[in-house]
């Protein structure tokens, strides 16, 4: 099956799918269950034998699904079972967090390019993979030069815009943005927005 007949949300669904996965690995666990599944993330049984349906047949019925082989599945379906380099734009507090943060490389991604404007902060050592912080000038001619095809954005939203034009004239082709902007990107580049204030907004009409 044709990825673009795959609905998005259920591409979306297939990290969290593999969360759990990784979790009953870690309590030495061998075989689940849809409804096991289900149980643990808020999601029906059906929903879920009904994602994984997209991509082939993974389970026994009677049995259950190997946890293992369909952690494996799953990571080479995403993609996460090789370790993909990522230029991060912004190594103010936001970006040193995002770089800092040792849960990337365990999950596929290293971010190996930090870039910053601002003097203070270019040539220090940043994040678990000890990433040298460059000038944003150098941004195109590095994620060409390395054949970076991903991009997090952790800039003020007044720069987003010329940051996400740079890497994608460069050639990344994904873009995490941490920005409180929506980018405009040409077709065949995918973005995904992270704004906890939207969150925040989101949780407040229910209060």
């Amino acid at each position: 099956m044709a990825k673009r007949s795959i609905p998005d949300i259920v591409i979306g669904r297939l990290p969290v799918y593999l969360r759990a996965l990784n979790f009953l690995i870690a309590e030495g666990r061998q075989i689940t269950s849809s409804q096991e599944l289900g149980d643990r993330l808020g999601i029906s049984s059906a929903q879920i034998r009904k994602d994984l349906s997209h991509f082939g047949e993974f389970g026994k019925q009677g049995t259950g699904y190997d946890i293992v082989f369909l952690y494996e599945q799953l990571s080479a379906i995403l993609k996460v079972n090789r370790m993909w380099d990522v230029a991060l734009v912004g190594a103010g507090n936001l970006g040193k967090a995002i770089a800092d943060y040792p849960g990337f490389a365990g999950k596929g991604f290293r971010i190996s390019a930090i870039f910053d404007t601002d003097p203070t902060k270019i040539g220090k050592i940043v994040g678990v993979h000890d990433a040298t912080v460059l000038d944003v000038q150098a941004l195109g001619p590095t994620i060409q030069e390395r054949g970076i095809v991903i991009g997090i954005i952790a800039t003020p939203a007044v720069d987003a815009q010329a940051v996400a034009r740079t890497m994608i004239d460069a050639g990344v082709k994904s873009i995490l943005n941490y920005a409180p902007i929506t980018l405009t990107v040409p077709t065949g580049v995918r973005v995904q927005y992270i704004d906890p204030v939207v969150g925040l907004q989101r949780m407040t009409y229910y209060l």
